[in-house]
């Protein structure tokens, strides 16, 4: 099949053969996209996860212009700056206690990529060198060759399966199975793996899939016990998605490596950091320069990038932040309640600020025929949302209004009837 002329741009995750007609996005402001003719879209997933406080925030675009007036870039490797000790500092405040050192980077998958390698650079340099990496069912992690390896196998990465290493898999925890997942867990640790990765309490690419606080908290018990590092991805779950500023606050852990981004900047710019324990850098730290850690980017702590994380960083220290987050999760509930007993949906959830439902549809998954139907249908009615499958959900800004969710779950009530 040959493409027809259209514009060069190639935009992720998208088939251009099923969608080639682009709202042109000319700017945002709050919790709306403005395009070149004139539509407001309700951006109801917050630019994929990304945005918190809202579009173009005073705060973070002052601190953006500032700072590209002082210093835009420098090389990271043997030089610092200002912005990045800060925002380092700040996020150690922030994140569960125990965690010592940050490593910035640029995306959700270059610090997950980040975070498996400081887990084998660890037992390498420790003198017990292990291999193996424990993941969870459904899980994504990123696009990199090893994101893809912890993240689930299947149509995201079925092409690429060649460059892809194995991994130990274990079941996602759905609700009243959970033992079965901790079971297979410690059958994994038996076999002492370096690592396992988790996305804690929601599982997004996967489908939205969320498991409870307890489950959680006994993983980290028994990696602990087993000796086995615990990776905690919150690159989505983080800055105040499931209610909490991060996740892993809902069990009382503290993992050993964390990964952060999208939110760290308020969606303003792509940055991202691993957080880990001392022991965790120590295995590193060495006059041997064998045991130095390989990696960064030509962009690591970028200071315009780590300007906008700051300017965010300071936002959480005014309490109306999460005043707005506790609102925002009493009204997705609220919104909730007329669809939980709605015989189109099924597995009506919420974690926090995060809610998704099922589309009861006979050929359910992430290439079901509905998929195209529905974004097509919310784009008609100037909405950005983008069903996982026949799995709709809604993540919105902070500063949505009342008004902003009546509005999204009238357009997915209306937008069920589609299935006919």
């Amino acid at each position: 099949m040959t493409s027809p002329t259209q514009s060069p741009v190639w935009h992720p995750f998208t088939q251009h053969a099923l969608y080639d007609d682009f709202p042109t996005i000319v700017r945002a402001e709050g919790a709306f996209l403005y395009t070149d003719d004139g539509r407001r879209i309700l951006d109801a997933i917050a630019s994929w996860w990304v945005v918190t406080h809202g579009h173009c925030h005073p705060n973070i675009v002052r601190a953006i212009q500032d700072e590209a007036a002082r210093l835009s870039q420098i090389i990271f490797a043997g030089q610092t700056h200002p912005a990045a000790e800060e925002v380092a500092e700040r996020l150690i405040g922030l994140s569960p206690k125990g965690l010592s050192h940050v490593f910035f980077s640029d995306s959700g998958s270059t610090c997950v990529e980040v975070a498996i390698k400081m887990a084998l650079g660890y037992w390498r340099h420790t003198g017990a060198p292990r291999e193996r990496i424990v993941v969870m069912e459904h899980s994504y992690h990123g696009d990199t060759i090893g994101t893809m390896s912890v993240g689930a196998r299947g149509v995201f990465n079925a092409a690429y399966e060649p460059l892809l290493f194995s991994v130990d898999c274990i079941p996602f925890p759905a609700a009243g199975k959970e033992q079965d997942t901790l079971d297979a867990l410690e059958r994994a640790c038996r076999n002492r793996p370096a690592a396992l990765i988790v996305e804690p309490l929601v599982l997004g690419a996967g489908g939205m899939l969320m498991y409870s606080p307890q489950t959680l908290k006994e993983m980290r018990r028994i990696c602990t016990e087993a000796d086995v590092l615990f990776i905690a991805d919150e690159v989505m779950t983080g800055w105040g998605r499931t209610g909490t500023l991060f996740a892993c606050e809902q069990a009382g852990i503290t993992p050993d490596i964390v990964c952060y981004s999208k939110g760290i900047t308020g969606g303003a710019l792509p940055l991202a950091v691993t957080l880990c324990t001392r022991s965790i850098f120590d295995a590193h730290y060495s006059t041997d320069r064998t045991k130095t850690f390989y990696h960064s980017s030509s962009y690591t702590a970028n200071p315009v990038a780590c300007a906008a994380a700051l300017a965010n960083l300071k936002m959480w220290d005014d309490s109306a932040v999460r005043t707005r987050i506790d609102a925002l999760c009493t009204m997705q509930e609220r919104a909730l309640e007329t669809f939980r007993d709605d015989p189109r949906f099924t597995n009506v959830r919420r974690c926090g600020t995060i809610t998704a439902l099922d589309l009861k549809v006979e050929d359910a998954g992430y290439l079901a025929d509905i998929t195209p139907r529905l974004w097509a249908y919310f784009n008609e009615h100037d909405l950005l949302i983008r069903p996982l499958g026949n799995t709709i959900y809604v993540m919105p800004p902070y500063c949505v209004t009342q008004g902003d969710i009546d509005r999204i779950y009238a357009a997915i009530g209306e937008a069920a009837n589609l299935r006919a």
